[in-house]
């Protein structure tokens, strides 16, 4: 599913990045599954806040297999995870969603979440050595 994100390649560290997230208390990882068929996947992070009382939730990757989309799935996927944020006393739950990802765009937006400001990454993989 991984690569209907377009993530190729993932085979090569997928099983030592579940194994961290699964024994991190700040993470989840958490998949939708019927009769043994993975059909969603959602990475789910909690973050303190320095200035806020309550911390917030991130979900770093989110997605539904293309044959299940439309079904419900993700709403009850999302449902999960706002229950665990809250359980964690999370003010806040946010998601990254790259421009090109209008359909999921449109999936957050009716599912309560509102545009926000600038988000700036820097790739350090790419950084030039000084």
């Amino acid at each position: 599913m991984l690569e209907q994100l377009g993530y190729p390649g993932t085979a090569a560290f997928i099983n030592e990045k579940i194994t961290r997230m699964t024994s991190s208390p700040d993470e989840a990882l958490l998949v939708y599954e019927i009769e043994g068929e993975v059909q969603a996947l959602i990475s789910l992070h909690f973050i303190p806040q320095i200035a806020l009382p309550g911390d917030f939730a991130r979900i770093s990757y989110f997605v539904v297999d293309d044959r299940f989309r439309g079904q419900g799935v993700g709403r009850e996927m999302l449902a999960y995870g706002t229950q665990l944020a809250r359980k964690r006393q999370c003010n806040r739950f946010e998601v990254h969603s790259h421009a090109r990802r209008t359909g999921a765009h449109r999936f957050y937006i009716r599912e309560g979440f509102e545009e926000s400001p600038k988000y700036l990454i820097k790739g350090l993989a790419r950084e030039e050595k000084r």
